[in-house]
């Protein structure tokens, strides 16, 4: 079983906020794949479900961001489940926009839901750190982070969150490559997938001249007489 956890803050104020992007990808993948409505409890709104073979309780903490840690130590003991068992989906200003990537523990790099959750459960839980960019100075990172997605974002999102859906069973089974492949999928298809129209035919070799016959060689008698002919 997983506990597969989606960060952000609860409420319609902050439901379009880039800091929300992990509530965003448990909503994708809760109901393209057929999960239980979701319910209040764990101080959290949760649903069941399986991703391929693995049972899976997803999990949106309803504590604010900065105490995701209560929510998600919480469910993680009443399930009997490991850090190793726990992935944690969110923001990331270090990558690039739509740039998803996978990892096994390490540090929270000063993000507070990521640190509210190490002073619960430890540092080695999984993430998928899902990139929004970065505003380009620090004292701007607050408002950038509970800032909704621009419009002109919209294309991209919504490729990322297809993305993740698609490889939700690889990452629940713990194939991260996998799922990382199928998020790049949608967010980088190939550049000329299904624009190319049917082959050209080659073009038919140009026709070869005939060659021309090479002239009949001269009768001997004729040579001598005509070199005969030469010396009266």
């Amino acid at each position: 079983m997983k506990l597969i956890v989606g960060l952000g803050n609860p409420g319609t104020k902050y439901a379009a906020n880039r800091h929300n992007i992990g509530f965003m990808a448990l909503d994708r993948m809760a109901e393209d794949h057929g999960f239980t409505p979701w319910k209040s409890r764990f101080q959290s709104l949760t649903a069941d479900g399986r991703l391929g073979e693995t049972r899976v309780t997803l999990l949106k903490p309803q504590t604010f961001m900065n105490l995701s840690g209560q929510s998600v130590g919480e469910a993680m003991r009443y399930l009997k489940l490991t850090p190793d068992d726990v992935i944690v989906l969110h923001d990331e200003l270090d990558l690039a926009p739509g740039k998803c990537r996978v990892k096994q523990g390490g540090g929270h790099a000063g993000h507070n839901g990521l640190r509210s959750i190490h002073q619960h459960i430890g540092a080695e839980y999984g993430r998928v750190r899902l990139g929004i960019g970065h505003p380009g100075h620090k004292d701007r990172v607050a408002g950038y982070v509970l800032s909704d997605f621009a419009k002109a974002e919209q294309e991209w999102l919504d490729d990322l969150m297809r993305g993740i859906s698609d490889g939700a069973a690889s990452l629940a089974a713990g194939d991260g490559g996998r799922f990382q492949n199928a998020v790049a999928a949608r967010v980088n298809p190939a550049r000329n997938s299904g624009t190319e129209g049917p082959a050209k035919p080659a073009e038919p070799p140009a026709p070869r001249k005939p060659e021309r016959a090479a002239p009949a060689p001269t009768a001997f008698a004729d040579k001598l007489k005509s070199l005969t002919d030469r010396f009266k």
